[in-house]
């Protein structure tokens, strides 16, 4: 069987891997608060990791009496507003055009009300153009052209999203990786696209080689070259989600993303799909996802979840089960499913809550360990529980030159 490169950093960064969790005693493990005693804290938020920083404003705004909703996007719309952030909003990885587009929607618990966008350009805060549609139309969901003029009716304004940065990534990418597309996973003709072993190794220090130069060229700073060539050869798929709770039981959630890097102009993954990327059921609690978009889209993945626990499956048993669901796509095939992530982020009406992954992070991306990010009182991170133990490779896989 061919040693690929994934294969290597797989090994090798296992070993980092286990050394980086013994390091991180200070994070409460989640598995452990998540099958806590039945005494949960409220008013509480439950994000991705990627909006840890902005809890605290959000917490005191729901504490004080704010909506649910309302402190959910206070959440996401800082990642949407910072440009260094290259998973949403300002500065999100653009298509293969080099166009931003982006996705997102919500749900507020306490009216059962939904709205959502897809495929947007021009406009940073587009989770708040998810609640303009909810509140402002009779529709649930708005996608491209028709999307931003709404936007730009409701009062947002259009800018140019792609940043200098971002505009030169893309750059490294369409000169030097742009024949990527192929057929997915799902394919039932998928063949392993991995370079053989030999002499793969001289090869890819040639590749990288030849990437380095380019960003060189195009003024990438050289202390940035790693992290480019990273987001050019793997693809990231970043989004946000979050979920709030208050004290008198009411609930809510929102996601919001710019989607998967270097995507086909028009793509639009799980984000905006009410029951895939974001789900809430006033009565039982709320659900949302990171990751590969179109595997969650195939399970609705966030309203299998509600579903789940409204049967008396716990928030972990609820996400658990989604997960076997993706894994179950793929007859459990490990080949294809090392090539596929998931994180779900659970909130139950009760404030019990959970954060659970395909596996334990992405080797693309220095081996961190996969967390959610919590507030209840005390903020902190935790890390997910994960049904698969290792790391997932990022698609796709390098394409065989043999």
């Amino acid at each position: 069987m061919p040693f690929s490169r994934r294969d290597f950093l797989a090994t090798t960064v296992l070993g980092s891997l286990s050394l980086g969790f013994q390091q991180e005693n200070k994070e409460q493990h989640s598995q452990a608060r998540q099958l806590r005693p039945p005494s949960y804290k409220t008013p509480i938020m439950v994000s991705a990791n990627n909006g840890f920083n902005y809890l605290d404003d959000a917490y005191t705004f729901l504490h004080n009496g704010g909506d649910t909703l309302d402190a959910a996007l206070r959440v996401v719309k800082g990642p949407e507003d910072d440009p260094n952030d290259t998973s949403v909003g300002l500065g999100g990885l653009p298509n293969e055009e080099g166009v931003v587009e982006l996705d997102a929607c919500c749900m507020h618990g306490p009216t059962r009300r939904a709205g959502a966008v897809g495929g947007v350009r021009n406009i940073k805060n587009v989770s708040l153009v998810a609640k303009a549609v909810m509140d402002q139309t009779g529709h649930v969901m708005l996608v491209g052209e028709g999307a931003e003029r709404f936007a730009v009716a409701q009062g947002f304004p259009r800018e140019n999203l792609l940043t200098e940065n971002t505009r030169k990534i893309w750059l490294l990418w369409k000169e030097t990786h742009s024949d990527w597309w192929g057929p997915g996973l799902s394919d039932p003709n998928w063949k392993k696209r991995i370079l053989p072993a030999t002499p793969k190794s001289e090869k890819w220090r040639q590749k990288i080689k030849h990437m380095e130069k380019v960003a060189a060229d195009l003024g990438i700073p050289p202390h940035l070259h790693s992290e480019a060539i990273d987001k050019v050869l793997f693809p990231p798929t970043g989004t946000i989600h979050c979920s709030a709770l208050n004290e008198k039981g009411e609930i809510s959630g929102c996601t919001t993303t710019s989607g998967l890097a270097w995507k086909l102009p028009g793509r639009v993954g799980d984000s905006p799909i009410i029951g895939a990327g974001c789900y809430t059921d006033q009565d039982i609690g709320s659900a949302g996802a990171t990751g590969n978009g179109e595997e969650n889209i195939k399970v609705a993945g966030a309203h299998t979840i509600v579903e789940n626990m409204k049967k008396g499956m716990s928030p972990q048993e609820a996400g658990m089960d989604a997960l076997k669901r993706i894994a179950r796509n793929y007859n459990n095939d490990m080949e294809r499913l090392r090539y596929v992530d998931m994180v779900y982020y659970i909130l139950r009406k009760d404030g019990a809550y959970a954060g659970v992954s395909l596996w334990e992070g992405y080797a693309s991306d220095n081996a961190k360990p996969h967390r959610i990010a919590i507030h209840d009182g005390a903020k902190r991170a935790e890390k997910t529980v994960n049904l698969f133990p290792g790391l997932s490779q990022s698609w796709p896989p390098k394409v065989r030159t043999d």
